[in-house]
């Protein structure tokens, strides 16, 4: 701010200074309004992503779209506190406090230049100081491991040479530790990097490296490691109710010089929401298509609860299989009327009744399956039943080919298995378990666009296997990866995979 003392005396020098003071005005005021747009746009996405609209909007694409913009925000922050001079308006989200303490610390000391009072010319001692802590980064550093194996001979004989024996690797010959192959299986399968992109930034360090050179090493880990994601699959056939899914994964196809469509089929088990001591897991298979006879193949002798979408193999599945019993999903009977919402009074009633139905299923979980199956036999069952006379009323009323009537169709046609919660507390409202495992099989599938081969396509689901195990249990899957790969090099023997478990490190 511009003092008295500070006006210039010089009329032409007053008018520029004038001039030049309404011209920061100007840019002050269009700094302002681009913050005041730019929050606009942030308070629309952040209503997009949790109002009612929120089933419209992938959760990937807002998360890229909200930081796009909050970029764009703090930079004209940012520019309009520089142009006005004074400090930031709006705290920064700062992670103070929150380092964590296993990071290395690297100090530096910023001292005054001399010690000796301006006052006095006396001598300065220490009365505190002011510590600040900010996170760095060290790029990807590379390192050789050179092994050395001395061969000794003896000089009387000279008949007999020792040497002990080369230490076992996953890529004989090869220069990759197992941690390099935990790396760039974590980077392609959780972090979603093609292997053409790694080699790019692998170059940057001047490691020279061909993307087949990677595509062997992951074809070399993912059968060392097929074993593991087998026990998995076994574990989940001897579950008393799961959950199932699918997701399409388009496969390169040379006879025709394009991609055909293949399937990864997910089942997992998650019995936190009643309180179950089994480990929450999932094991995703591969398979050329979609037909009901693959689950058949992949639950074995699966008897129980299965808790899928509306896809109808699941119910041909059941009709085959009398040990199976189907439990659907109330997730996606709601997608359907959400989707009709702003035009049918119809679909308004019926999600208003299917909100009454989560609200209920938020106080009981966690709870034991005797106490939810208590409270919806109290207060679930009379929505269930209402909700039923009132859809079977306005199918009456509605013609079959118009969307409204495909929807009641929809979940009049599974209503026994929608109903399959009400007597069975383990049972969950819905199958989002499984979909929040599906979901990063389809981001990996957006950067990778498609497997080379069925056979690529199998690798994808056995290391997406295991990764998403780690994060079921905590570990980082780097970590668990370099250990796990490090024991099958060293001959762990296949009859003992259920010790490699990730939930076994966290027991």
């Amino acid at each position: 701010m511009l003092m008295e003392a500070d006006l210039p005396d010089d009329v032409e020098a007053l008018r520029a200074l004038v001039l030049e003071q309404a011209r920061e005005l100007d840019a002050l005021k269009i700094f302002k309004a681009e913050v005041e747009r730019l929050q606009a746009i942030i308070d629309a996405l952040q209503r997009h992503r949790f109002g009612r609209r929120s089933e419209q909007l992938d959760p990937d694409q807002f998360q890229l779209a909200l930081e796009e913009v909050e970029t764009a925000l703090a930079a004209a922050e940012h520019a309009r506190d520089k142009a006005s001079g004074a400090p930031a308006q709006r705290p920064r989200k700062t992670n103070r406090g929150s380092l964590p303490t296993h990071l290395e610390r690297v100090e530096q000391i910023v001292d005054v230049e001399t010690k000796t009072c301006v006052c006095c010319g006396g001598a300065l001692h220490q009365i505190g100081e002011d510590v600040a802590e900010r996170l760095d980064v060290v790029p990807t550093t590379f390192r050789v491991l050179v092994t050395r194996r001395p061969r000794y001979g003896c000089r009387s004989c000279e008949g007999a040479v020792v040497q002990a024996p080369a230490p076992p690797r996953i890529v004989e010959g090869g220069i990759p530790t197992e941690a390099l192959i935990a790396q760039v299986l974590v980077s392609k399968y959780a972090d979603h990097l093609p292997l053409y992109r790694q080699t790019q930034i692998y170059a940057r360090q001047g490691i020279q490296l061909d993307r087949s050179t990677l595509a062997d090493w992951v074809g070399r880990a993912a059968w060392y490691l097929r074993p593991l994601r087998d026990h998995i699959l076994e574990r989940l056939r001897r579950s008393e109710r799961l959950f199932a899914d699918e997701t399409t994964a388009p496969v390169l196809d040379p006879g025709r010089g394009r991609t055909k469509t293949g399937q990864l089929w997910a089942y997992a088990r998650d019995d936190r929401p009643w309180g179950g001591n089994d480990p929450p897991m999932v094991a995703y298979v591969y398979a050329a298509d979609r037909k009901a006879e693959r689950a058949e193949a992949h639950l074995g002798d699966f008897a129980g609860i299965l808790q899928v979408d509306g896809y109808g193999g699941y119910a041909a599945l059941a009709k085959r299989r009398q040990q199976i019993r189907l439990a659907f999903c109330w997730a996606h009977v709601r997608r359907k009327f959400y989707e009709l919402a702003d035009t049918s009074p119809v679909a308004t009633e019926v999600l208003r009744r299917i909100a009454l139905l989560y609200a209920i299923e938020d106080e009981v979980r966690g709870a034991p399956p005797e106490q939810r199956q208590q409270a919806r036999g109290e207060r679930s069952r009379a929505i269930i039943d209402d909700l039923r006379r009132f859809l079977e009323a306005r199918s009456r009323q509605v013609s079959a080919k118009a969307k409204i009537g495909e929807a009641i169709r929809y979940a009049l046609t599974r209503w026994d298995g929608l109903s399959r919660f009400l007597d069975d507390g383990r049972v969950d409202l819905d199958s989002n378990a499984v979909e929040r495992s599906i979901r990063p099989l389809a981001l990996n599938r957006k950067n990778a666009l498609f497997a080379g081969s069925d056979e690529g396509g199998d690798n994808w689901a056995v290391i997406a296997t295991l990764i998403e195990n780690c994060k079921l249990s905590g570990l980082n899957p780097h970590t668990w990866l370099t250990e796990i790969l490090t024991k099958l090099a060293n001959g762990h023997p296949a009859n003992a995979v259920r010790n490699l478990m990730p939930w076994t490190a966290v027991a």
